[in-house]
């Protein structure tokens, strides 16, 4: 997709500070290094079989937008070694420890991106991708900054262009505004159908959920997650 056909975007930034603690030596090797295997190059078109991009052979792949510590996203690919998974965290001490965890334990079914995920959904094909994960994604609380949460409309514009018919699109978080904002734009949307018949099902954390150290802050400060999964229809 070129500059001209890239839907236009939010003034200011999805995501907040790059950068946090000073990376330590050994996690900028592990960074350099790491990135110079799993990073996936823009510059190259897409192709259209996204399964060609990883070093194992694979039968289907996944977008995990946000990673932040890579628990969910290495937990899902060592547990599912026949899919691709994709990451995408911009947050470099983030970005470090996963390719810590990769340098000790490498993953033929992983591809990594370390820039803004919009850039990354407007390069992939359409109805290339059979899962999305945004999970406990930057909430901003404040109102005068929810035009920067990463579900809009213009997001979910291409969340529906690049997932498969039946597919799934999973959001967590604990932040009741934003856990309602999201189902208010995904019904609005009309390309995502709500898979929950009760309170208690969104509630409850998906199936093999390892949990994460967002999560565990949210739980000790007394905040209930949720967990919805849509599909895209």
């Amino acid at each position: 997709m070129s500059d001209a056909d890239r839907p236009s975007r939010m003034t200011e930034a999805f995501f907040g500070r790059r950068r946090g603690k000073p990376v330590r030596p050994q996690q900028a090797a592990a960074l350099e290094s790491g990135l110079g295997k799993y990073r996936l190059d823009l510059v190259a078109a897409a192709p259209p079989d996204l399964r060609v991009l990883f070093e194992a052979k694979v039968s289907a792949v996944r977008l995990e937008i946000g990673f932040g510590g890579g628990e969910h996203l290495l937990h899902r690919a060592i547990e599912a070694p026949a899919t691709g998974f994709i990451g995408v965290e911009p947050f470099v001490n983030g970005m470090a420890k996963m390719m810590m965890a990769v340098r000790a334990a490498p993953l033929a079914n992983l591809r990594v991106y370390d820039d803004d995920a919009t850039q990354l959904l407007d390069w992939l094909p359409p109805a290339s991708l059979d899962g999305l994960d945004l999970l406990y994604p930057d909430p901003w609380p404040k109102k005068k900054h929810w035009k920067r949460r990463f579900v809009s409309p213009v997001n979910l514009d291409r969340f529906a262009r690049v997932l498969k018919p039946g597919s799934k699109f999973r959001f967590a978080s604990d932040i009741d505004t934003y856990v309602n904002w999201t189902l208010l734009h995904c019904r609005a949307h009309g390309a995502f159908a709500w898979q929950a018949a009760d309170a208690a099902d969104w509630h409850r954390s998906y199936e093999g959920w390892p949990g994460t150290r967002y999560e565990a802050k949210a739980i000790r400060e007394g905040r209930q997650p949720a967990y919805l999964t849509f599909v895209r229809t």
